[in-house]
């Protein structure tokens, strides 16, 4: 079953003073890349939501979001009277104005506001650890989704080259034949006598450079592995892209010996099916 790296996932927490939103967001990347933003009074607890991310989303480049939102009378973010009523002391000594233009000028100094750190509640935090999970779930549900559309693409490149294959084998006979006739030809325009054994023994022997007989059986063979990848329980998205590099090489081999006009088209347009299935192949996980 295959899996795309993009996904997107949502989940919402509405807890007695406040409310956590989640948002997970992933695209494609050759190993795990999670890039986090946590709220400072959580931000001891990062490297186990970084764990948790992990043993879900596997591979991708993720953007994990934590938002809180006070909903209570309480806040955590107070006003340090001490260090307001000094800063605006010091103002009225430089210049007169009103008391509450100079409170507006004070609480933008430093400490003026200050944060109080509660410890975190194990209770409270495995709730946001359970709303985690679920927007994971929600993201690998969304990348399977996904997965389903790459699918039914890499079968329907995977038929047509296939296909193209069939119409090279069709005519490999009438392509021998017509490179005989291209040699023993460019040999009468010679217009010397040869040795008929000898030419015969030449003949076979550019016919065997220009055999294609086993790139075509591992090319078919590259195109069942490829099929029976996709359908392993595991998304391998290294592995196909492993197997595409090996169907390329055999439809290159084939091409370079081709040798002849009407087959090397078609080699032409298995590489564009290639080329589509490489794509696509780098957004599987």
């Amino acid at each position: 079953m295959i899996q795309s790296m993009t996904g997107y996932g949502k989940s919402v927490l509405e807890l007695p003073n406040k409310k956590i939103t989640i948002e997970i967001r992933s695209l494609n990347s050759k190993n795990l890349d999670v890039n986090a933003r946590v709220p400072s009074a959580y931000r001891e607890k990062e490297l186990d939501l970084r764990k948790q991310i992990s043993n879900s989303l596997h591979r991708g480049k993720v953007d994990f979001n934590l938002y809180m939102e006070f909903t209570g009378d309480s806040t955590p973010t107070v006003i340090n009277e001490g260090a307001v009523t000094s800063y605006m002391k010091q103002l009225a000594k430089i210049q007169d104005g009103h008391p509450v233009e100079l409170m507006k000028m004070a609480v933008r100094f430093p400490d003026a506001l200050t944060t109080e750190r509660e410890e975190i509640d194990d209770a409270e935090f495995e709730k946001i650890s359970k709303a985690v999970d679920d927007a994971l779930t929600s993201i690998n549900e969304y990348r399977s989704d996904e997965g389903k559309a790459l699918e039914a693409d890499f079968k329907k490149r995977v038929t047509n080259i296939s296909s193209l294959l069939e119409k090279v084998s069709d005519m490999d006979s009438d392509r021998i034949e017509d490179v005989k006739e291209r040699l023993t030809k460019a040999v009468s325009d010679l217009k010397e006598s040869v040795d008929e054994n000898r030419f015969e023994q030449e003949l076979v022997y550019y016919l065997e450079k220009y055999d294609i007989t086993e790139e075509k059986v591992r090319l078919k063979n590259h195109l069942s592995y490829f099929s029976e990848t996709m359908e392993s329980p595991k998304s391998n998205g290294k592995k196909l892209g492993f197997i595409s590099q090996e169907i390329g090489r055999e439809i290159n081999t084939i091409g370079s010996k081709a040798n002849y006009a009407p087959m090397q088209q078609l080699v032409v347009q298995m590489k564009d099916e290639l080329e589509k299935i490489k794509e696509q192949a780098l957004n599987v996980l």
